[in-house]
């Protein structure tokens, strides 16, 4: 199974979900990692539904890019979620996010759904 969680700073290991969780903000080396610039530019600007739609856009032609260059990363990731609960973490919501649809996890996972169509891919509740 393959969803996200919320890493919240000093969390109790007890709240956190049981599984595997990989941190995929965009100071990690994660292959679903948004890039610093499009972030940037997404919360440096009024945070509006266009904001928000040119930082899906941007970052579906990233992870578009990566798979074309090297589809290793994901095909690896995919085969662990079949296999163990994995957990993709990033601080939203939070106070620049309050909107979990608009993390970047979401268009991570409908990203790796369409990818591979029989992975267990689970969306937050909205």
């Amino acid at each position: 199974m393959l969803t996200r969680y919320s890493i919240v700073r000093g969390a109790r290991s007890s709240s956190l979900p049981r599984g595997i969780r990989q941190d995929t903000r965009k100071h990690t080396s994660h292959v679903l990692r948004p890039t610093k610039e499009i972030v940037d530019e997404v919360f440096g600007s009024a945070r509006d539904e266009a904001a928000w739609e040119r930082y899906a856009v941007q970052y579906r032609a990233l992870l578009e890019e990566r798979f074309a260059a090297n589809r290793k990363p994901f095909d690896r990731l995919a085969s662990f979620a079949r296999w163990h609960d994995v957990y993709l973490g990033c601080s939203c919501p939070s106070t620049k996010n309050p909107d979990v649809m608009r993390c970047h996890t979401v268009v991570a996972l409908r990203f790796m759904k369409e990818r591979y169509p029989d992975l267990d891919v689970r969306l937050p509740a909205t």
